[in-house]
């Protein structure tokens, strides 16, 4: 009996470096040395900030440094190939998003990397559905902006940051399954268009959540629908855009963490139980959605579904919109 007390007041206290110690030994002793996070983006994107805010929580949970490299460059596909080409022994991993694995396949006749086969799906972070917003004296509903489309076809303007981005795949997938068609004017940047919508001189657009909040607040703009499979916590009350009679509408930027394509299972099922740990602890899923980011933790599988599923999504909105990079 007392040698059994004395296991349980051991197992209770024992340090976080003693159960540190015990999943190394699980996986082989990895991590030995700092693990290097290639972002494929610039600093300040939201897949640099999700990296800096889970590499220093991650960090100490596995007993060495994380170090956010940046390698932004052909939307994302310089740094996804740097993680494909990477040795798969766990100490590179990367972050990928929709543009990375899901549309850049369709858009890129020489992509240096397969989205599938060259990687080993982690665990998806975060997803960010966009905001349909309107000018206010456009339209008070999808249903109103719908039936101003179809009697004045090709007359309703919309911004995006440019062809081929995902808010420009968005908007076609929407004149798709709405069955309309609309006038694309592309940006440089999206700050440019709000601006032009806010005076009128842009119809509509599908914008990112966090930077348009202001102007739906100040009634600057008028928020019809958001394009996630849920409501978003930030607008409560405004529905999706299958609820409001478009089935099967969903068009959302995924953050998630892969791995190169052969990188140890015991390495990736860590990975995956410390990051979802992790989405699920207070102070970070509240660090990750004061930034715009849904946590959606989730097994390795799950992720590698959604990243097929969205290939063949955006491969029929880009084919029948005639969508072409540049």
């Amino acid at each position: 009996m007392i040698r059994f007390a004395f296991f349980l007041l051991t197992a209770a206290f024992a340090s976080p470096a003693l159960i540190a110690g015990a999943a190394q030994a699980q996986t082989g002793g990895w991590p030995e040395r700092p693990i290097r996070v290639i972002v494929p983006f610039p600093a300040g994107s939201s897949a640099d900030v999700a990296a800096r805010i889970l590499g220093n929580e991650l960090g100490p949970r596995l007993g060495q440094q994380l170090v956010v490299e940046n390698r932004p460059g052909a939307s994302g596909n310089i740094g996804s190939d740097v993680v494909a080409k990477a040795a798969p022994d766990g100490y590179t991993i990367g972050f990928a998003t929709t543009s990375t694995h899901a549309v850049a396949v369709s858009l890129s006749p020489n992509l240096p990397y397969d989205p599938v086969k060259s990687f080993a799906p982690v665990v998806m972070v975060s997803i960010s559905p966009y905001v349909l917003v309107v000018y206010p004296g456009l339209a008070n509903s999808v249903a109103d902006l719908i039936a101003r489309a179809k009697a004045k076809p090709g007359t309703i303007n919309y911004g995006s940051a440019g062809p081929a981005s995902l808010a420009h795949l968005a908007s076609a997938l929407f004149e798709n399954l709405a069955g309309v068609q609309l006038n694309h004017v592309p940006y440089k940047s999206s700050a440019q268009s709000v601006v032009d919508l806010i005076a009128g001189r842009l119809d509509m657009q599908f914008a990112t959540i966090p930077p348009t909040l202001t102007n739906i607040n100040a009634s600057q703009v008028r928020a019809l629908a958001t394009t996630g499979t849920r409501r978003v916590a930030a607008l409560p009350d405004v529905p999706t855009i299958a609820e409001v009679g478009i089935g099967g509408y969903e068009a959302s930027l995924w953050l998630a963490v892969v791995a190169p394509a052969g990188t140890p299972g015991a390495i990736v099922t860590r990975l995956n139980r410390e990051i979802n740990a992790l989405l699920n602890a207070g102070s970070v899923k509240s660090a990750l959605l004061a930034q715009g980011l849904e946590v959606e933790p989730g097994p390795p599988e799950a992720l590698g579904e959604r990243i097929r599923a969205d290939i063949e999504k955006w491969r029929k909105v880009i084919a029948q919109a005639g969508i072409k990079a540049e």
